[in-house]
C-alpha cells in the first residue's frame, strides 16, 4: 500500500499571478485543495519538501495531508523550462472515500516466460493502471507474472489479479498491457528465410 505523505502548508492571504509569483522566488509552490462541496482553500508548500516527494515515485497515487487535510494530487503544473513545479491542485477525500488512481505495474517471472527465454523482447503498452480502490488501500503497484508466456503472445488485464478491493477503471474491453515480441535478429532471419522461400517457388513456376 502506498504510503500517506504530509506536507506543511500555510494559507495563501493573497491570490493573483503576482502573489503566486512572489510565493515563489520564495521557494513557495502556491497550492489548491477543493471538493467535498467545500469551499477551494488555497494554500502554499514548501517547493523543497514537494519536489522531495515528487521524487518518491509514487506521489500522485499516495494520499497527502495537507494543511490537516486528506488529500489526493490531481494536477501538478511544472514550469515548461526549468521543469520546476510552479502549482499543485489537491481533492479532499474521506478516510474510505472510492478513489480512481493510476498505479505502477512491476513484472516478475521472466525467467518463467519462454518468450523471453528464446530472445524474445518484453514490450510494455501500460507502464500504469487506472484503478478504482478504497483511498485508504491505495496499492504501491501492481504485481503481474509473466509465467508461461511465448514470443506473440500478450498479457490483458484479465490475466492480472488486481489487489484486494482494487478494480479497473476501464471495464469496457480487455486491453493488452504488456507483449512479448521477436528480437529484430529473429525478425529479419525469417524475413529472409520467407523471401528466399518466395523466390524458390517463382523459379519453380
Amino acid at each position: 500500500m502506498s504510503d500517506t505523505l504530509t506536507l506543511a502548508a500555510e494559507t495563501r492571504e493573497q491570490v493573483g499571478k503576482g502573489a503566486s509569483r512572489e510565493l515563489r522566488r520564495n521557494g513557495r509552490v502556491p497550492a489548491v485543495i477543493y471538493g467535498q462541496n467545500k469551499a477551494p482553500a488555497s494554500v502554499h508548500l514548501e517547493e523543497k519538501e514537494l519536489v522531495k516527494a515528487l521524487g518518491t515515485g509514487h506521489f500522485m497515487n499516495s494520499v497527502i495531508m495537507v494543511a490537516g487535510e486528506r488529500t489526493l494530487p490531481k494536477d501538478v503544473h511544472f514550469h515548461p523550462v526549468t521543469d520546476r513545479p510552479v502549482h499543485v491542485d489537491f481533492l479532499r477525500i474521506s478516510a474510505h472515500a472510492k478513489v480512481t488512481v493510476a498505479v505502477p505495474v512491476a513484472f516478475t517471472d521472466e525467467e518463467a516466460a519462454p518468450g523471453l527465454k528464446k530472445g524474445g523482447v518484453l514490450n510494455i503498452v501500460r507502464h500504469e493502471l487506472e484503478l478504482v480502490c478504497d483511498a485508504a488501500e491505495i496499492p504501491a503497484e501492481v504485481s503481474i507474472s509473466l509465467k508461461g508466456f511465448d514470443v506473440g503472445e500478450s498479457v490483458h488485464i484479465s490475466h492480472v489479479t488486481l489487489p484486494k478491493g482494487a478494480a479497473s477503471a476501464i471495464e469496457d474491453r480487455d486491453f493488452t498491457i504488456a507483449t512479448i515480441v521477436a528480437p529484430s535478429a529473429l525478425k529479419s532471419s525469417e524475413g529472409a528465410a520467407e523471401a528466399a522461400a518466395e523466390e524458390e517457388g517463382d523459379k519453380a513456376e
